[in-house]
């Protein structure tokens, strides 16, 4: 609707939708932040394939963390990996190895997969809601293909620092 200079807008009216009835993503999302301690890890497994794309899976869903990604590290464990949550895309400037992508939907169905993608190169998929970073190999050793379903449970648990003694003197 078009306003003539100095008139302002009617209040928006509120949809008749029943917001009570979505699952929130607290609830739901096992990358939210609300419901995961950080030294949490995940476990992602391939239902389709019955097969495990990782036991140690960080997961990055603050900025900070997003924007970081696997930058400075020197490779991934087997097993390990980093989930993205929300992102559509990627790239590996200044990464030291290569990684496997693995796109998702909300609702964990594999969007795309990208093999052994080397450093400096950029990968998106506009469809996507999240990107699994793993080690080079695993889409092929997993067998996974577009459409397939993932489940994430909880994984390794990292340990908490050490505390650090001071000694006494006497």
């Amino acid at each position: 609707m078009l306003q003539a200079k100095g008139q302002t807008a009617p209040p928006m009216e509120r949809s008749n939708i029943d917001d009570s009835t979505k699952p929130s993503l607290q609830e739901n999302d096992p990358a939210s932040s609300q419901t995961r301690n950080p030294t949490d890890r995940l476990q992602v497994l391939n239902v389709n394939r019955q097969t495990k794309l990782a036991e140690n899976l960080e997961v990055a869903s603050s900025g900070p963390a997003r924007s970081k990604g696997l930058l400075g590290r020197k490779g991934l464990e087997p097993g390990g990996g980093l989930w993205i949550v929300p992102c559509e895309a990627v790239h590996t400037f200044w990464m030291q190895f290569p990684i496997d992508l693995v796109y998702i939907d909300r609702k964990h169905c594999v969007k795309k997969v990208r093999g052994s993608v080397p450093p400096w190169r950029l990968s998106a998929c506009l469809s996507a809601h999240s990107i699994l970073e793993l080690p080079a190999g695993t889409i092929q050793t997993s067998g996974t293909c577009p459409g397939d379903q993932l489940e994430f449970q909880p994984g390794r648990q990292q340990a908490p620092p050490a505390p650090i003694e001071v000694p006494r003197s006497s």
